[in-house]
């Protein structure tokens, strides 16, 4: 779990929070209609913009990018050692007792397909397809977040505008002139308070984590093919540490 995006989040309210407490009239953020019209607002664009499965997809999106599990360089890297020497020592068919011990799905499906002895084109044809449509899914997902994050300050921006027209029809009572005028400027609070703080940056950790599972998908199915191939542990090892850069292969680097 990235507990990073929860403390993010999390502080980043209490931040907001505290400084308008601090401030006094912390009574006078909220309002109910501003809220409506900027989250409201936004969300109907979404509907709009994408499909409805898209739609109540944002849900999952958002699950991933806190509760991710990427799994390290240095540990995929030392399973390949160790499955290639298992397969040289004993045939590809002794790695099915290997495959229990897996909490991967991505790497059970190459695994198996090892075992039952698929030919390594094959293999990479089909974990290919599979590293593509998971980059689809990511897109579409970092998509919606941007989305929400570029129309929340947008909807916010229109219930400024709302306020202000409905302000000025009161211009004959200048002493509501101040509390209207701040009623207006809510939506645009609301509207850039989301998006800053919710939508952009779980669009950018949904990047960031979708590069780092569609890197240790490569390694992977390089790893599978490398096997299915019958490389050495050796081989198999500098196949895979090509996934990483010159300074940190000293760190990831594998026991033979």
């Amino acid at each position: 779990m990235d507990v990073a995006t929860i403390i993010g989040i999390l502080f980043g309210f209490m931040v907001v929070v505290g400084a308008i407490v601090a401030g006094g009239g912390w009574h006078m953020f909220i309002h109910i209609p501003s809220m409506a019209i900027t989250i409201g607002g936004m969300l109907c664009a979404t509907l709009i913009h994408f499909s409805l499965p898209q739609f109540l997809g944002i849900f999952s999106v958002v699950k991933k990018t806190i509760v991710t599990k990427v799994p390290s360089c240095t540990e995929l890297i030392q399973k390949f050692v160790n499955y290639a020497a298992i397969s040289r020592r004993d045939g590809a068919l002794a790695l099915e007792q290997e495959i229990p011990k897996l909490d991967n799905p991505f790497l059970v499906k190459g695994m198996q397909m090892l075992v039952d002895g698929t030919e390594f084109e094959e293999i990479r044809e089909l974990m290919s397809m599979e590293i593509q449509h998971l980059q689809g899914r990511h897109a579409t997902g970092k998509k919606i977040l941007e989305f929400m994050g570029a129309s929340a300050p947008a909807f916010g921006m229109i219930g400024t505008l709302i306020g202000l027209v409905q302000m000025l029809r009161s211009l004959e009572s200048p002493e509501q002139i101040g509390a209207g005028m701040a009623v207006a400027l809510l939506t645009t609070f609301y509207g850039a308070l989301t998006a800053n703080l919710i939508f952009i940056p779980l669009a950018g950790k949904l990047g960031i984590y979708s590069k780092a599972e569609t890197t240790a998908m490569e390694m992977i199915t390089e790893g599978i093919c490398a096997i299915s191939r019958g490389d050495n542990p050796t081989t198999v090892r500098e196949k895979i540490q090509a996934f990483v850069s010159q300074s940190r292969r000293s760190e990831v680097k594998a026991n033979i």
